[in-house]
């Protein structure tokens, strides 16, 4: 249970995340981080704390290059595979590998990895994963055309679905790639 919420700004893409563990009717405000950098991207998880631990500490990033939509479905997928199966996180059910849902952000683009390994990439700039990504996207639909700045969107999606989901809950952490060069 989370809220991930990403959106491209100028180039640059940036997340902001919730610190909700949830178990059944449990509650546990985490310290550790949904959304980090790791190498050129930026990532926040859902699914699994390990899962997410992984991305962040174990997970060797693969520098990006060439036609950025092959390298992500390709080269990208397959070194998360394998990091995921090597930390023992990796589910297989009827011969078919699961993983978790998390949004990774790189080179001005935000892509959505989904449990079965697809890339998607929303034509709308912005996208939210977990419990309370349906109240987080129409937020960021509507201020899509106000003047706000990107952590202001970041804050008013992950308060809207804060607001509407037992599943979600402050503080809230933000992250962003590096500035183009």
């Amino acid at each position: 249970m989370t809220v991930i919420v990403g959106l491209v700004h100028k180039k640059r893409v940036y997340l902001g995340g919730d610190s909700a563990g949830v178990a059944g009717y449990q509650l546990t405000v985490r310290r550790d981080p949904k959304v980090f950098t790791n190498g050129p991207y930026a990532m926040g998880f859902t699914t699994s704390f390990r899962m997410g631990q992984l991305l962040q500490h174990a997970f060797k990033v693969p520098r990006p290059k060439g036609d950025l939509d092959r390298f992500m479905v390709t080269t990208f997928v397959n070194a998360l595979r394998t990091c995921l199966k090597d930390g023992g996180w990796a589910r297989k059910e009827s011969e078919q590998e699961q993983a978790g849902t998390f949004l990774v952000g790189v080179r001005g683009r935000l892509f959505a990895i989904d449990s079965d390994y697809q890339v998607a990439e929303s034509a709308d700039g912005y996208a939210a994963v977990g419990c309370g990504d349906e109240l987080a996207l129409g937020a960021l639909h509507a201020t899509a055309t106000l003047a706000m700045k990107p952590r202001a969107r970041l804050e008013t999606a992950l308060a809207a679905a804060a607001h509407h989901s037992a599943g979600v809950s402050a503080p809230y952490l933000y992250v962003a790639t590096p500035r183009p060069s």
